[in-house]
């Protein structure tokens, strides 16, 4: 989809980082948008600095985790604007910990947002935009986690790796159905989003965290300050995504080669190299 002026995007977590900057990138390419969060002060915060479309931008409150909030949000989406041709499931939060230790909790708010907040955007989405039978693009964020495993982060890296092969399926039902509409990955490596404070938002019953995290989360939270990329620069790299088609996107080249190593010991049946040495 290489024209993006006046047409319609639709981007879950779009109070902070990459959901943010993609709602930026978006409006600066003309686009009218549809911006969803549960992060009301946030997303305020967001709307207030986009560079307004000529038709004018709407917010709404959205739980991903929860189906009826996704449904209303694509209910709203199309009764404001009449179409989405560009969707962004972003909505992502993260845990750390050994496997052991990670709490039901953890599991129940990562799969409900990273996972099921992806799955509710393509059930709410996907059929009204096959039914508008125009040319469409959804691009799912999942994260190098997708593709590699990280330790201290399997509650996150299960989800993520759901994603991508969420996406795999879609793409192949979509080609399966004839339809315009294209899927990406988007798998950006540590980025300084705000992702590593998403617990400020977690719900008070899904509380009971990993008792083992802390040392985990000081070393993400490390990587995460020193990567070179910023969320404005994944937010443009999803753009350029999109308009040349690709599907997997990943922004970060330094990752392909432990991708490749991975690859490599699944089918030599070796046990896995840590890519966080």
């Amino acid at each position: 989809m290489r024209e993006l002026a006046g047409k319609v995007a639709a981007i879950t977590g779009a109070a902070s980082g990459i959901g943010r900057e993609l709602a930026y990138a978006c409006a600066s390419a003309g686009m009218r948008l549809v911006l969803a969060d549960l992060d009301r002060a946030g997303l305020d915060a967001t709307v207030a600095r986009v560079p307004a479309p000529a038709a004018g931008c709407l917010a709404i409150d959205c739980d991903v985790s929860k189906p009826a909030s996704v449904e209303q949000l694509a209910q709203r989406a199309y009764d404001a604007f009449g179409d989405v041709h560009l969707l962004f499931n972003n909505a992502g939060v993260a845990v750390c910990g050994p496997a052991w230790t990670a709490t039901p909790e953890d599991w129940q708010w990562s799969i409900g947002v990273n996972l099921m907040g992806v799955v509710h955007g393509i059930r709410s989405f996907v059929p009204r935009m096959l039914a508008r039978g125009q040319e469409g693009h959804v691009v799912n964020t999942a994260s190098v986690a997708g593709f590699v495993s990280v330790p201290g982060s399997s509650v996150y890296c299960a989800t993520k790796h759901a994603v991508v092969t969420l996406s795999e399926c879609l793409q192949h039902d979509l080609a399966l159905a004839k339809s315009r509409l294209a899927v990406s990955v988007l798998a950006p490596a540590f980025v300084n989003t705000g992702i590593a404070d998403s617990a400020r938002h977690r719900p008070a019953e899904l509380a009971a965290t990993n008792p083992l995290a802390a040392p985990f989360e000081a070393r993400v939270r490390k990587a995460i300050e020193a990567g070179r990329l910023t969320a404005a620069d994944i937010a443009r790299l999803a753009l350029e995504g999109v308009r040349e088609g690709r599907f997997y996107i990943l922004t970060h080249p330094a990752i392909l080669p432990a991708i490749d190593t991975r690859a490599r010991e699944i089918l030599g049946g070796r046990p896995p190299t840590n890519p966080m040495p």
